[in-house]
C-alpha cells in the first residue's frame, strides 16, 4: 500500500489548497476533501488526516462550512473530534457533556438543562481556532453519490494500510478517546482498513483529479 499510498499524497498535494478563510464559491457542489494538518508530513509532502465527503446532493460546500465556521460539534464529527481531543489531553471532565448528541428532540429534552453553555461555547471557540488555524484541504468534484462514496472509503482504506508514514509526536490525535483515530493518524473512525485503491482505481482517480483540477 505505501506505493499507492504515496501517490495519493502527491497527487493531492500537487491540488491548489485552500485555508480558511476560504471562498465557499470555488468550491465544487458535489465532491470530495482532503484535510492536512500544519507540522504533519509523509511521503515527503504533507500528510493526508482527514478525508471526507457528503451524501445529499450539492451539499459539499456546506459540509466545509459546518466544520470550519459553524460553532455546532453535533452538525460535525470532524469538529466533535476535535474537540475531544483537546478536552481529553486536558483532562477535562466536560468531556462527558460534549460527548452528548442534542440534536434530536429527545436528547434536548433529557440533557440540554445540564449542559454547561459557557463551557460549551468556550469549547467551540477553541475548536473553532485549531481548525482555522491548523488545516488546509484540496477539494475535486465527483458528481456522483455513489462514486463519491466508493472513493471516499478506498481513500481512507489506502491511506489507513500504509504503515510507512505515522502522526508525528505533538499530533493533537495522539490525545483521542477514540482509539481508532489515535491509532490510525487519521480524524476518522470509519472506512479505515477496508479496501484499498488498485493501480488500476488509481490511475482513474489520478485522471478524474487532473481533468478536474484542469477544468475539464
Amino acid at each position: 500500500m505505501s506505493e499507492v499510498c504515496a501517490a495519493l499524497h502527491h497527487l493531492f498535494n500537487e491540488l491548489e489548497p485552500f485555508r480558511f478563510p476560504f471562498e465557499v464559491s470555488k468550491m465544487p457542489r458535489n465532491g470530495i476533501y482532503i484535510l492536512f494538518e500544519a507540522e504533519e508530513q509523509a511521503h515527503d509532502v504533507k500528510r493526508i488526516v482527514r478525508v471526507g465527503t457528503h451524501t445529499g446532493d450539492n451539499q459539499l460546500r456546506s459540509r466545509l462550512q459546518q466544520h470550519f465556521i459553524k460553532k455546532n460539534k453535533d452538525r460535525s464529527i470532524f469538529r466533535k473530534n476535535i474537540g475531544r481531543a483537546i478536552l481529553n489531553r486536558a483532562g477535562d471532565p466536560f468531556l462527558e457533556q460534549w460527548n452528548w448528541d442534542l440534536t434530536t428532540r429527545k436528547a434536548k429534552d433529557t440533557y440540554s438543562h445540564l449542559v454547561d453553555q459557557c463551557k460549551q461555547e468556550e469549547v467551540e471557540k477553541q475548536v473553532t481556532a485549531y481548525i482555522q488555524g491548523c488545516f488546509s484541504f484540496v477539494v475535486f468534484e465527483v458528481a456522483e453519490k455513489t462514486k463519491r462514496l466508493i472513493l471516499e472509503s478506498k481513500i481512507i482504506s489506502t491511506v489507513s494500510l500504509c504503515d510507512v508514514h505515522h502522526p508525528s509526536a505533538k499530533w493533537l490525535g495522539l490525545h483521542s478517546p477514540k482509539s481508532k483515530i489515535s491509532q490510525s493518524g487519521l480524524w476518522l473512525v470509519n472506512e479505515l482498513y477496508k479496501e484499498p485503491l488498485s493501480e488500476g482505481e488509481l490511475a482513474e482517480l489520478k485522471n478524474l483529479v487532473q481533468k478536474v483540477s484542469a477544468g475539464g
